[in-house]
């Protein structure tokens, strides 16, 4: 009986819905060996403290989707009116040298929300002091009872003078902050993408910050290990 309570309650531990699984206190250390940069086969350390929460991720989101301008949406009204109505507006517009508003900058938001978030870890290089603060960690059990973890630093990996460089240039991006996605089998083992070489979006189906075309971009991680 107690046999059979204890495999009951494992099962429900390593099947708990994402939002039971970020766990507010659960300390976690993975290691891993840096890939396809500059800097290849250097070992890696992540402690994450403390996993986001779930508002956490909607706030990340939101910020790459900041709401229109004022105006572009006076510019649309305006459009949305009669002929003469346009015309005038565009001669008053003109006059006063009034120039269309920039579209909202999804990356200046993400990079805005991070700056303002709390240090919830860090990742170290193990064989120098230099350590990236990670300001937001969040995790999701997939359905084959693996991991998806984002990571994601306001600063930029190699911004240290160490060689965090995509060793095929075409592939660089120029974002001044760092999403790293991890994705880990049942045994807590995979590998890491990073958005030194890949795009970062926002994932419509989880509803999550992520990197855009995962399974075919380079991994900068290896042999990672929870």
């Amino acid at each position: 009986m107690l046999s059979a309570l204890l495999i009951f309650v494992f099962g429900l531990s390593i099947a708990a819905p994402p939002s039971e699984a970020q766990g507010p206190g659960a300390e976690v250390t993975f290691t891993a060996t840096s890939a396809n940069v500059n800097d290849a086969g250097r070992g890696v350390k992540i402690n994450v403290f403390r996993w986001s929460s779930e508002d956490d991720r909607n706030a990340l989101v939101a910020a790459m989707n900041p709401p229109a301008q004022r105006g572009n949406a006076e510019g649309a009204g305006e459009r949305g009116r009669g002929g003469a109505g346009r015309g005038a507006a565009g001669a008053r517009g003109r006059g006063r040298g009034d120039a269309p508003a920039a579209p909202p900058n999804p990356m200046a938001g993400l990079i805005t929300a991070l700056e303002r978030a709390p240090t919830i870890g860090y990742l170290w290089l193990n064989d120098s002091n230099i350590g990236y603060a990670i300001r937001y960690a969040y995790r999701t059990i997939t359905p084959d009872r693996g991991e998806r973890i984002i990571l994601a630093s306001n600063r930029r990996l190699g911004d240290t003078g160490t060689s965090w460089k995509p060793l095929a240039p075409a592939t660089s991006t120029d974002y001044d902050f760092t999403v790293i996605e991890l994705r880990l089998d049942s045994k807590g083992l995979g590998e890491g993408k990073a958005s030194i070489s890949t795009k970062v979006v926002v994932d419509p189906d989880a509803k999550m910050v992520a990197l855009d075309n995962y399974p075919a971009a380079p991994a900068v991680l290896k042999n990672v290990k929870r």
